[in-house]
């Protein structure tokens, strides 16, 4: 007898394996079974395990109905037609295996519900309402265009619903709004809960900062001689304390004009001026008047700019920067050591408001010279307003105490697909002194309901992002914009290259008559598109046909980003396209805001009892931009507009310099130094630069989405590569060499050529090549790298 070879024995054990799972199944013994197994992965993502198995699965050896190997040559069975047969039957048991847990993977998939992490409480929460099963290869999801987008955006964003929800962050009268307060903290849980419940990841970011507040003890005052004017429960917070007596000079707004028009008719040195709120914000008025050697100031809002209550008290901020000043640069987040420091934007001097009725008073027992005729105000009985005279002595006594106080930032991100890590921010003020309707409520509301408008369109209606939104409530806004300033500080890097746009939602509605926005120039076309896009059902067009009036739209909606625009620190300190915008009355300054009266009645009154309408269409210009900038391919940020703007500021420059080349009896070695020839070459790089990007978006395929990201990477870095890297962030945090402050900005530069073309000691030739070089190679630096891979330069300055 012949001896079987190994390979002959495993053969025979596997044909007869196969035998008996074939008498089996025809038999109907249940021997196998498919089971799926429910488990978390440690990234938080939910799993489906598959395991086929037999009852026998966890022992170590092979099941025992198997027959021992026999020699082939001994077993009669094992016939040409048997084997084909025995194939065929694997065969299909292979295939009705993976049908079964084809079919059993597919249904337990579609039940599955991944649980979401909360991170303020650690803990887990599961939804069910709304949650899309993962599309198998057999279904297609509907696509949206652009037109569909917008027409559910509308469907979600009604005034209805803004009407209904605006109540849910309105408190009481007798609830303090002010930053840190219990009230504020009672809104940024709500608005977390309102985050949680739309199924976003959520978390809070906690800042430890010194703000003002007034002493209970030992009160504000105010005194004409001897006489108490008052003891104002309005003040201004980050003021210099202290008492300060000296003659009261009326100085109109206190503008540089204001205070130029006068200073040769009174001596303001030591002098407390008396000047009317409104045209620019409390800190400029105060320092320009510690510019002209004043020791105080008082402001008032006069009944020609509002006729309010005579009695009304005012609040805010005399910080002329932005954040929280005794931390400049630095992020004040709880436990941490910084150098002792103050930020040079507080105000040398004392300041302090007062109501209307005090002014009245102030006014009625001055003297001297009448003012000149556009310094005059509507009250009334006391005659024209005088400049004052120096026996009309007024003391000031400003006893406000620094408290350590906790804010909270709110946060919620709708995580996009493609590229979850860029993303576009919308934020909101929280806080305020008084009500705060206009101030924080509109705008807190409207940040909830597009958040909860978008994960909708997300969630039910297959809307797709590429990037995320991320969606922001501030506290200390009323102290200037200190949370969003914070926040910055302490993420400067993570932001650079992440953060695509930045979109103010501050002040949105206080009127109706106009519409202005603050932007950069990146922002300048998808603003316009947007515009035509956004329709009034009020006046039945389109907000573009309804504000422009026919002439050129740029000059009649945009306006210059200022300071304490709510936007300002994000494209000046971070780098950020950011933009601001709002509906407003004929006068564009809200005079209730910080003021106890920025309430429901009166902003009804401004928006001609539609405010929920106005809402509802500054949620759609907000929205549009964010899902726009958020769901696109390529970035819609205008490089090209960017360096019409660049080159128009510029042009003032070349006018300047121009105009002091053509000066008689210049200091030759002066008018070497005044040299434009490298500027304008790198005005020229940046023009090149742009129409290179251009050129490789037109000869790109936009859906590849590599080639994608690599053009957007381009286009992003273009405002922050505008902040100039030759100040340090602690000594000149506004870098913005167009929008910023500081010896580094074009404005610095134009200033300096103004001091010298009057001759004044401002001016030092000697410091004109080193402004030229911070300005050229900022400039060319942004350039260069807009341009492409550094193999791509040839750029010769």
């Amino acid at each position: 007898m012949t001896t079987p070879t190994a390979e002959t024995v495993r053969m025979a054990t596997t044909m007869n394996q196969a035998k008996t799972s074939i008498s089996k199944m025809f038999n109907g013994e249940p021997r196998s079974y498919t089971r799926f197994s429910l488990a978390q992965n440690t990234d938080g993502e939910c799993g489906v395990e598959m395991k086929l198995s037999t009852d026998g699965e966890d022992e170590a050896g092979p099941p025992d109905d198997v027959e021992a190997p026999r020699p082939y040559i001994q077993n009669p069975l094992f016939t040409h037609k048997n084997i084909i047969f025995l194939v065929l039957g694997t065969l299909l048991i292979f295939f009705l295996g993976y049908i079964v847990a084809y079919v059993s993977h597919n249904k337990t998939d579609a039940t599955v519900v991944c649980p979401t992490s909360s991170a303020v409480t650690g803990e887990k929460t599961t939804g069910t309402e709304d949650v899309l099963p993962p599309p198998s290869q057999d279904v297609v999801l509907p696509s949206l265009n652009w037109d569909d987008i917008v027409r559910l955006l509308e469907q979600k964003l009604d005034k209805d619903a803004l009407k209904n929800k605006i109540s849910d962050f309105t408190l009481s009268k007798t609830e303090s709004h002010e930053a840190g307060s219990d009230g504020d903290n009672t809104l940024a849980n709500k608005v977390l809960l309102a985050f949680n419940d739309f199924n976003m990841r959520s978390w809070t970011n906690e800042h430890s900062v010194n703000l003002p507040r007034q002493s209970s003890e030992n009160p504000n005052k105010v005194l004409f001689g001897t006489d108490e004017i008052g003891t104002p429960k309005g003040f201004l917070a980050y003021s210099e304390v202290g008492n300060v007596t000296g003659r009261v000079v009326y100085a109109n707004y206190g503008s540089a004009k204001d205070l130029a028009d006068i200073k040769d008719k009174v001596d303001l040195k030591g002098s407390v001026l008396l000047l009317r709120a409104g045209q620019m914000s409390y800190a400029q008025k105060v320092a320009n008047a510690a510019t002209y050697g004043a020791s105080a100031a008082l402001i008032y809002l006069d009944p020609a700019d509002q006729d309010i209550a005579g009695s009304t008290e005012l609040y805010g901020h005399v910080h002329l920067g932005s954040g929280d000043p005794y931390t400049p640069g630095f992020p004040s987040f709880q436990h941490t050591q910084f150098p002792p420091t103050n930020s040079s934007g507080l105000p040398s001097i004392l300041a302090q408001t007062i109501t209307a009725n005090m002014a009245k008073e102030i006014f009625r027992k001055m003297s001297g010279d009448s003012a000149p005729e556009n310094f005059q105000g509507k009250m009334v009985g006391f005659g024209a307003y005088k400049l004052g005279s120096t026996e009309d002595l007024v003391t000031v006594s400003v006893n406000n105490v620094l408290t350590e106080t906790t804010i909270h930032n709110v946060f919620g991100v709708i995580e996009g697909n493609e590229e979850p890590d860029r993303y576009v921010v919308l934020g909101a003020q929280r806080d305020s002194w008084g009500p705060g309707l206009a101030r924080s409520t509109v705008g807190t509301t409207l940040l909830v309901e597009i958040a909860r408008a978008v994960s909708e369109m997300v969630r039910k209606d297959h809307l797709s992002l590429k990037r995320s939104l991320v969606f922001t409530s501030w506290s200390g806004g009323d102290y200037g914009n200190v949370g969003s300033t914070e926040w910055q500080e302490g993420y400067l890097t993570s932001l650079n290259m992440r953060a695509v746009t930045y979109i103010s939602l501050d002040g949105v509605v206080t009127g109706r008559q106009n519409f202005k926005a603050s932007a950069s120039p990146l922002l300048y076309n998808l603003l316009k598109e947007t515009l035509k896009k956004v329709n009034n059902p009020l006046a039945k067009k389109s907000l573009f046909d309804q504000y422009t009036k026919g002439a050129n739209w740029e000059s009649s909606v945009l306006k210059d980003m200022k300071l304490d625009d709510a936007a300002y620190s994000f494209l000046a300190l971070s780098g950020i396209p950011s933009i601001s915008f709002g509906f407003h009355g004929t006068n564009e300054d809200y005079p209730y805001y910080g003021t106890v009266l920025d309430e429901q009645d009166h902003l009804n009154a401004e928006t001609g009892s539609k405010l929920a309408d106005y809402m509802a269409m500054a949620g759609q210009v907000a929205g549009q931009m964010a899902v726009r900038l958020a769901h696109d391919h390529l970035l819609p940020l205008d490089v090209a507009r960017y360096g019409v703007e660049i080159r128009k500021t510029m042009s003032e420059v070349y006018a300047s310099v121009d105009q002091l080349k053509k000066s008689p009896g210049m200091d030759p070695a002066l008018l070497k130094s005044l040299s434009v020839g490298w500027l304008g070459s790198a005005l020229g790089s940046y023009g090149r630069a742009s129409r290179a990007l251009a050129e490789s978006i037109g000869n790109s395929n936009l859906e590849d989405k590599e080639m994608c990201r690599i053009l957007n990477d381009r286009i992003i870095k273009v405002e922050h590569n505008l902040l100039s890297p030759y100040v340090s962030v602690t000594d000149a945090p506004f870098r913005h060499i167009l929008f910023g402050s500081g010896k580094h900005s074009v404005q610095a530069l134009l200033d300096h050529l103004s001091a010298l073309k009057l001759n004044t000691p401002e001016a030092r030739a000697q410091d004109f090549p080193k402004q030229f070089a911070f300005i050229t190679w900022t400039i060319e630096s942004c350039a260069n790298d807009l341009a492409g891979p550094i193999w791509d330069l040839n750029n010769e300055i």
